[in-house]
Parts: C-alpha cells; sequence; structure tokens
C-alpha cells in the first residue's frame, strides 16, 4: 500500500488572505495536502500583545479566513501558546514534513521566528519563509554606501529604481489536509471587548478579512482615488484609502494594491498625480519598516541621541483629557473621539492631535503611541513608532522639534466648514463655521443660540496654544544647550 504524502503546514501571522501569498502558493506547488494555522502567541518574550482594537479586527479576520479556506477544503486551525512548541507538537500530530511562512520584522518577531525554526529544524521539519509582507525586503534597499536609508525621498527614489515583483496568482491550487486535528475555538480566545463593548460601533465603519479588504480597493479607486493629492488631507472629505487594517493585517498583500493603483494609472482610470501620491504613501510604510528593521529600538527609544535628555511633564489629568477628546480644541478632541467611536483616525488629524500631545502638553511621545497601540485598529509596530517619532523631532527624517501644529489654523484649514467636528463633536454642531474651531471665542449670544456653555457641555481648553508653544521651545532649546 502507498504511504499517503506528508501534508505541509503553513503558518499565517500577518498575511491573513489567499491571494499573492507566497507561503501559501509555495505549499500549494508541493501538490499535498494543505494544513494551515494561526498561533496565538502571549507568551514568547518580545512580541507585543496586540492592543484591544486589533484583537477585535484579528477575530473577524480569522473567521473570513477560515471560511475562505474552507471552500478549498483547506482546514485552519487555531492554537495558542509559544510558536515553537506549538508547531513542533502540530508537525508531529499531523505528520508534517514542512512548515511554510512569511518573514516579519519586527525584533522580536525575527527572534521568535528564528526559535520556531530551529526548534522544527531539530525536529526533523524542513522551514521556508517567504517574502510576502511588504514591496521590498527591509534590508534590500541600501544607500550608495551600503547603509540604511534615513530620509524617505532617497529611501523611495531608490525603490521606484528597483521596482517591485508583480503580485502571485490569485487563487492557488489547493489541496485539502487532514482535518480531524484539534483546534481551538475562535470565541474562547476572547479577543472581542464583553463588558462594555466598546467596539459595538466599528462594524458600521469595518468589513475585516480578505473579502472585505479586496472591496475596499476597488471602491477606494473607484471613488476615492481621483483628487486623492489635494484632498486627502481633509478629514471632511472621503479621500482616504481606509486600506491601513487590511494592510497591517495582509488581508490584501501591498503588491497587490500598488498593481492595482499602477493599472489605474496607466490606463487612465485614475490621475497620474493621484495615483503617484498613493503610492508614495505606500513608500512611507514600507520606510517605516525599514526603519524598524535596521533600528529594532524605535519602539521605545528616540533615534535621535538628542532627545534622552528633554524634559517632558508628567500630566495625567492632561494625558487623559486627551484620551477622552475633551481638550476644548475641537479638531483635537474630534479626533480622539473618532479614534474611539471607529478605531481609526484620519492621518492628518494624527498628527495634529500627537503634536498638541507631544508638544502643547509637552507628554512624552512613548505614551501616545502606546494609547494608539491599543486604540487604532491598524496598529503596526513599526508605523506606529516612526510616525509618533517623525512628529516629536526624534526620529529619521523627522519633522523638527520646533514644527508646531497650531490646532486652530488645523482645523481651518482643512475642516473649513466644521464638517469633520460637527460629526465627532456634536456638542458644537450649531455653531457656526467662523467659531467652530475657537469656541472660546464666539460671543455668550451666539454661544447661548447654539446650547453651548463653556466649562459644562464642553470644555474650556486644558492650555493656552501661544503659551504651549514658547514652552516647547524653550524645553527644546534646553535640550539643544
Amino acid at each position: 500500500m502507498t504511504k499517503p504524502p506528508s501534508p505541509v503546514l503553513v503558518w499565517f501571522r500577518d498575511d491573513l488572505r489567499t491571494a499573492d501569498n507566497p507561503a501559501l502558493c509555495a505549499a500549494a506547488e508541493r501538490g499535498v495536502p494543505i494544513i494551515t494555522v494561526f498561533v496565538l502567541d502571549e507568551a514568547t518574550p518580545g512580541l507585543r500583545r496586540l492592543g484591544g482594537a486589533s484583537r477585535w479586527w484579528l477575530h473577524h479576520s480569522l473567521a473570513g479566513l477560515r471560511a475562505g479556506l474552507a471552500k478549498h477544503g483547506v482546514p485552519l486551525l487555531l492554537r495558542r501558546g509559544p510558536a515553537a512548541d506549538v508547531l513542533a507538537a502540530l508537525a508531529r500530530e499531523t505528520g508534517a514534513a514542512s512548515v511554510h511562512w512569511n518573514r516579519r520584522y519586527s525584533p522580536g518577531e525575527i527572534a521568535a521566528d528564528t526559535a520556531t525554526k530551529a526548534a522544527l529544524t531539530q525536529a526533523g521539519v524542513a522551514v521556508t519563509s517567504h517574502a510576502g509582507n511588504l514591496l521590498f525586503e527591509p534590508w534590500t534597499i541600501r544607500t550608495g554606501a551600503g547603509g540604511p536609508f534615513r530620509v524617505f525621498t532617497p529611501f523611495w527614489k531608490a525603490c521606484l529604481a528597483a521596482g517591485w515583483q508583480p503580485p502571485l496568482r490569485e487563487n492557488p491550487e489547493l489541496r485539502g489536509g487532514e482535518t480531524s486535528v484539534t483546534s481551538d475555538a475562535l470565541g474562547d480566545w476572547g479577543l472581542l471587548p464583553r463588558s462594555p463593548d466598546w467596539a459595538a460601533g466599528f462594524p458600521a465603519h469595518w468589513t475585516p478579512g480578505e473579502q472585505g479588504a479586496r472591496a475596499r480597493l476597488e471602491e477606494f479607486i473607484t471613488d476615492g482615488l481621483s483628487g486623492y493629492a489635494s484632498l486627502r488631507d481633509r478629514p471632511d472629505r472621503p479621500h482616504t484609502s481606509r486600506l491601513s487594517a487590511h494592510l497591517r493585517f495582509g488581508e490584501v498583500s501591498a503588491r497587490t494594491v500598488a498593481a492595482a493603483i499602477c493599472q489605474a494609472r496607466d490606463t487612465g482610470a485614475a490621475n497620474e498625480r493621484d495615483a503617484d501620491k498613493f503610492l508614495s504613501e505606500l513608500g512611507w510604510r514600507e520606510f517605516s519598516h525599514h526603519l524598524l528593521y535596521h533600528f529594532p529600538t524605535l519602539p521605545h527609544d528616540n533615534l535621535q541621541p538628542k532627545f534622552v535628555a528633554f524634559a517632558w511633564r508628567e500630566d495625567p489629568k492632561g494625558l487623559e483629557a486627551w484620551q477622552k477628546g475633551l481638550t476644548g480644541y475641537p479638531i483635537v478632541d474630534a479626533g480622539m473621539r473618532e479614534l474611539w467611536r471607529t478605531g481609526t483616525m484620519h492621518n492628518r488629524v494624527r498628527m495634529v492631535v500627537a503634536s498638541f500631545l507631544i508638544k502643547d502638553l509637552l507628554v512624552d511621545w512613548r505614551q501616545g503611541e502606546a494609547w494608539f497601540w491599543d486604540t487604532l485598529v491598524d496598529a503596526d509596530h513599526a508605523n506606529n513608532a516612526a510616525s509618533w517619532q517623525w512628529v516629536a523631532g526624534s526620529g529619521a527624517d523627522a519633522a523638527p522639534f520646533f514644527r508646531i501644529f497650531n490646532p486652530v489654523l488645523q482645523g481651518e484649514k482643512h475642516d473649513p466648514d466644521g464638517a469633520y467636528v460637527r460629526t465627532h463633536v456634536p456638542e458644537l454642531a450649531r455653531l457656526p463655521a467662523k467659531y467652530i474651531h475657537r469656541p472660546w471665542e464666539a460671543p455668550s449670544s451666539t454661544l447661548f443660540e447654539a446650547g453651548i456653555e463653556l466649562g459644562a457641555t464642553y470644555p474650556h481648553r486644558i492650555v493656552d496654544h501661544a503659551m504651549a508653544r514658547d514652552r516647547a521651545l524653550e524645553a527644546f532649546k534646553a535640550t539643544r544647550g
């Protein structure tokens, strides 16, 4: 009797899709049964536990992936524990002779993958890793001197010169494997909030999973890409892609997104300026991962050493007011409330609220990074840390510290009619546009007619921006010595 072929394991991580998935395609090419697994590893040292909003997204993304794979007869097993132990045990249970996965790039993930590969190799299981989560492997784009880039523009020029590979075929021919092996129940993982269910409003804004990602990409190209270059900074307009969480969990690959945008540009379906601007935003995602790979302490250490001595303030009341969207600055409060209610925030507003925390309140950027990690559905090791350091002025190619966003002027420029503020700060909805971003200047009669009592229905400003700006510049001057 012929012995049945040994199955191959595919370990899903930040690549929860079937299309353009190099690890899954490589396994399919073996022509043997495929078993897939997702490991919730909260035990291996160095791995950062997902924040609450990301855990909500993960639950629904895994449910979608399991349903998609089931159509091909391929099981998705769920296991919890240290990945090295879980995969070694699963290889024994299934008789799998090989494991495939797509690479990750944060220092903790690299260390965990190295340990997992060693454990599997020792057990006689072959391991193959693939490039599946970025346009470029972080070590492949180098300066002329052979080092890592620290400035975005030359980095992206080097990327464009190198060119990226097209996505793999969309539907690899999959052969299902053993289905009698036990799996955890997704609901038992407790990824969803219960009491209270603070994510109750999320489904109105998001459809996690591969199908939702592809639908969102098509919708963006059809309805949002036109005008992207000039309108992407307007939080009151629908000209952002809203693809970041789908990319963070790998429900659609960066190559698939880039290919779709390039096709729209090259066929005339999209304006070249709009398409190229969006591609450069994908480039910032690449740059962030490039920085994290080459500077692995990026999430917790200032990239520029001079900021080590910066005199951050302890301001728990200010931090709490910022977190709750009760600072008295409407554009800041609108952004923070959008974040809490939807799990996201418009990118321009992210910069404004980050600048307010860092420079108006002089609160350490790491406290803001931690809040975003917990509340963003698209919270990502590289993007989150690199972006916070960019605003703080402590990172690579960063905005200088003395570039301090004025929250009033930012609101008036990017939300001129106050539509964004009215949506997320409804107590100000009846205030005329002239005062929507500076309610403290409104006459008492105007406030009364709008149903607003400052200090009661809407807070007074927790800090005067002009004073805070001077204070921040003095603090920075002292750091420079």
